[in-house]
């Protein structure tokens, strides 16, 4: 297994393609160069495993978004089980996407310019209309497609990647979904009427007892946790915007002074080069930090599973990527939302307004706006309410991972399933 693991194929990225923020053009650019050289270590593989050193292969793995996989399945007769790592009602909202646009739900700016004043002013829509749910993609509002679908010269790349993705997701022998019932159990039975095989949910995919895993993609600073155990029960606010989002020079001052402004500890995780222009953290006024009196830290990376699980920790300001949600979730902890792109959208729509677990933003980063949030959260009783009702949540989801849970059944159902191939 260890050769295996080590096997690569090249991804025929340019090296200005691999520093692109444009992710629809890499997805394109790999999906029209992978397919060769898959189908080429496929072969090794294949005949590798008729020796003794490697077992025979079963199925083939691999994310919804390789559209180009399931022709090479079909063509050395593998399963494909399709893996999602995201909320089910997404994956199934995202695919009805091109039909919303065909219905008017969807209109686009034609420059970044325009697109910019769309996500500030929500300007497609009246305001009574930008606050109507979608029917198909609920609890999204039709404010928050603008900041899902992106620009006009988009929009057919888009439109056609996502009727790729449906066409080859229903072939395929199975869906595995990060996520657990107690979580989708709505948009599961909406699935059931869409595909015909059958849909695994495994998650929280980080508290399955698998030694040794982790999902970090930097070096995290460790010094944050003994500043943590100096700190009093549930008093810090622990904010991280996730590994890809970039803000503007003021956008990272207002979230500054807000948090300053609340009086309250505060964690914050800042990358290198994630404020534009600036290499880190030089933004800030002279002797901004000194002012805090200690109540503020700042670190490049944080172990962010052991700083959520931390008894001082009482709220997480985040971007609410689907990891860092669940993290959230799984350790009874309430946040506050400011999602930027894609499923964010929707994970800050649930958190909000379906499981009542945390403080929508709206998009909103003035320093008030963030001080009213923060305090909201941690220290009026609105903010207790929301740490009682996730608590509940907490549990619902750590037993489903459990022996007898929906998601340990769904695994063991999973794995009998393969080796039955």
């Amino acid at each position: 297994m260890e050769k295996r693991n080590k096997r690569q194929i090249p991804d025929g990225l340019s090296e200005a393609q691999k520093q692109s923020r444009d992710v629809l053009l890499q997805l394109t650019v790999l999906n029209n160069t992978c397919e060769n050289p898959l189908r080429e270590s496929l072969t090794k593989l294949i005949k590798g495993s008729e020796t003794e050193e490697e077992g025979e292969i079963s199925c083939l793995i691999d994310d919804s978004g390789w559209v180009f996989t399931q022709s090479v399945a079909e063509s050395f007769n593998l399963p494909r089980f399709v893996l999602y790592a995201y909320k089910l009602t997404f994956f199934l909202g995202h695919l009805l996407v091109p039909q919303l646009r065909r219905e008017g739900f969807l209109r686009f700016p034609g420059t970044i310019i325009e697109l910019c004043l769309t996500i500030i002013r929500f300007n497609f829509w009246s305001d009574s209309e930008a606050e109507d749910l979608v029917p198909m993609f609920q609890p999204l509002r039709k404010k928050d497609l603008a900041r899902i679908m992106g620009r006009k010269d988009q929009v057919e790349p888009l439109d056609a990647y996502l009727v790729k993705i449906l066409e080859t997701t229903k072939p395929a022998s199975g869906l595995i979904v990060m996520s657990c019932e107690e979580l989708d159990r709505d948009s599961l039975a909406e699935s059931q009427k869409l595909f015909t095989f059958p849909i695994y949910l495994i998650g929280p995919p980080h508290i399955h007892d698998v030694a040794g895993s982790s999902s970090s993609l930097f070096e995290p600073d460790q010094s944050c946790i003994p500043w943590l155990d100096k700190q009093e029960t549930r008093s810090v606010i622990y904010v991280s915007l996730g590994s890809i989002v970039t803000l503007s020079e003021s956008q990272f001052l207002e979230i500054a002074w807000g948090l300053s402004q609340t009086n309250l500890s505060f964690l914050w995780v800042v990358r290198p080069a994630s404020v534009q222009g600036r290499d880190w953290i030089e933004s800030l006024p002279l002797g901004f930090m000194e002012g805090l009196n200690g109540k503020g830290k700042i670190v490049k990376w944080a172990p962010q599973l052991d700083v959520l699980a931390h008894r001082a920790t009482g709220g997480f300001l985040t971007h609410n990527g689907w990891n860092s949600t669940l993290e959230s979730i799984c350790e009874g902890v309430p946040m506050i939302s400011l999602p930027f792109v894609w499923d964010q959208m929707l994970n800050a729509r649930f958190i909000s307004d379906v499981w009542r677990i945390g403080i929508h933003l709206e998009g909103r980063m003035e320093r008030r706006e963030i001080e009213r949030a923060v305090i909201r959260l941690m220290v009026e009783p609105e903010g207790e309410e929301m740490r009682e009702r996730v608590k509940v949540l907490r549990g619902a989801v750590r037993r489903s991972v459990q022996r007898g849970g929906s998601s340990s059944r769904y695994l063991d159902d999973l794995v009998d399933r393969i080796k039955s191939i």
